[in-house]
């Protein structure tokens, strides 16, 4: 309980202290317009309040991520508490809050385009493929899941209820983000926040062990260690609750609608330590729950004893009625409200790419219709495939973002090393991993390690002696 409570005081500190160190690093001017008042348009660029903004920005980049990856994270055991705290701190927080305030200089521009300003336009056009491909795979992910959870409550047919599913998303990637987005998402995001503080309270007056951080512990308690090492295998499956590139295809959305950039740490920052919190929640009452990490990975290795399996037993029972409720939110609506934001991302990201003004709703149909017809035929793939390849894919954005982040820092002749290092960590996992892991190469581990060391540090050494042009 003690490392659980100590872990959360300090993603708190990490806001408001390290928080104001990558503000102050950005140079934020709060007297500079933004895009939602020098581009207002009524359907993408939009002033919101900072409370719906942020609310917004949380559930865009939550949805299952914090909560699904902590749980399966939660099997390597307590070492998840050390990677949710600093991933989301010293990675993901700098991530988002760059990855948005970025796209507020740069007129609320897609991260593709963003990416191209700093590191080429080879990268730029290869980083508006990778996206759209990232994005479809969320959206893909996001319909089939809640699909197959409505189909065990309801009875109804899986395919019926996808239709249904992509028919809400097509309405909700074309209409005015204030319309829709705007007054559903707050409501969303906040009952995303109850059942969490729900579940913390319950960790801290029912009859619950949270493992500690000890040296006995800091090690990995996976029930098949040899195949699952925690390098880098817990960094990949914990990724929203850490850091995630899906974070940064969002960001600009908000960053179309912020008014100061003021705003910003709050929204960008803010929403990412709340992540983590979330994420660290979820991780310590799936090991306290069922009695420890060993008892966690017998119950989930039951046929049917998935990751929404134990969100819908812990809440039921830790939260009655009410968490019974949230456990369908949290479950179904959540993945749901980040599929439609996904295609939403896409949508955007193919028209600054074509330069393709979005104002018309005829013009919004040509790029949608398309977007979606590739969506449905992906459906027809294998679920756990897709999961796969999109849990590589997903960090394999964020180390490309980080190193733009990098880029950008260096041009601005400011010290670099607080996202050099994010950023050589992250290329080494996802090397490592590509190269280990059996939807990648399959090699062997003692490789895939020196490859991805060595790839990390060939990147960082000519980063330090590159010199960068404006």
């Amino acid at each position: 309980m003690i490392s659980f409570l100590i872990s959360i005081v300090v993603l708190v500190l990490g806001y408001f202290v390290y928080g104001n160190y990558i503000e102050r690093k950005f140079e934020i001017d709060p007297n500079r317009p933004t895009p939602a008042i020098t581009k207002q348009d009524g359907v993408d660029y939009v002033p919101l309040p900072l409370g719906k903004i942020f609310l917004i920005q949380f559930l865009n980049i939550a949805g299952l991520g914090p909560i699904f990856g902590a749980i399966a994270g939660a099997l390597w055991g307590p070492v998840a508490f050390l990677w949710i705290v600093f991933g989301s701190i010293f990675a993901g927080a700098v991530h988002d809050y760059f990855s948005g305030m970025l796209s507020i200089r740069h007129g609320g521009d897609s991260i593709p385009e963003i990416v191209g300003v700093y590191l080429g336009t080879g990268v730029k056009y290869f980083m508006r493929v990778f996206s759209v491909i990232l994005l479809i795979l969320v959206g893909v992910v996001f319909v089939k899941g809640p699909a197959t959870i409505l189909h065990e409550l309801t009875g109804t047919s899986v395919p019926l209820l996808i239709g249904i599913i992509f028919a809400y998303y097509i309405l909700a990637t074309m209409i005015p983000i204030d319309k829709l987005i705007g007054k559903v998402y707050p409501i969303f995001g906040a009952s995303l926040l109850v059942m969490a503080v729900g579940l913390f309270f319950a960790l801290i007056f029912q009859d619950y062990t949270i493992p500690e951080l000890s040296f006995e512990n800091i090690k990995n308690l996976h029930s098949n260690p040899d195949d699952n090492p925690v390098f880098p295998f817990l960094f990949i499956t914990i990724a929203c609750g850490a850091i995630s590139g899906f974070h940064s295809t969002q960001s600009p959305l908000m960053a179309r609608c912020i008014s100061n950039e003021k705003e910003g740490k709050k929204v960008f920052f803010g929403a990412m330590i709340t992540e983590g919190i979330v994420a660290l929640i979820w991780a310590a009452i799936a090991m306290a729950f069922f009695g420890g990490v060993r008892e966690l990975g017998e119950t989930m290795a039951i046929e049917g004893h998935n990751a929404a399996w134990v969100v819908n037993i812990i809440c039921n029972t830790t939260l009655g009625k009410i968490g019974g409720i949230l456990a369908i939110f949290g479950v179904v609506a959540a993945p749901i409200t980040s599929g439609d934001t996904a295609f939403r991302s896409t949508r955007l990201i193919v028209a600054d790419a074509f330069d393709f003004d979005q104002g018309k709703l005829l013009k919004r149909l040509l790029i949608t219709i398309p977007i979606f017809v590739i969506a449905f035929a992906l459906t027809k793939i294998d679920f756990a495939i897709i999961w796969r390849y999109f849990g590589w894919s997903n960090q394999m954005l964020a180390t490309v973002v980080l190193w733009t982040i990098a880029v950008y820092v260096k041009r601005q002749k400011k010290t670099y090393w607080f996202i050099l290092i994010p950023a050589a960590f992250m290329t080494a996992v996802v090397t490592i991993y590509i190269f280990v892991a059996p939807e990648g190469f399959g090699l062997n581990y003692t490789i895939s390690l020196v490859i991805g060391l060595l790839t990390s540090t060939i990147l960082s050494f000519w980063f330090i002696i590159s010199k960068l042009k404006n």
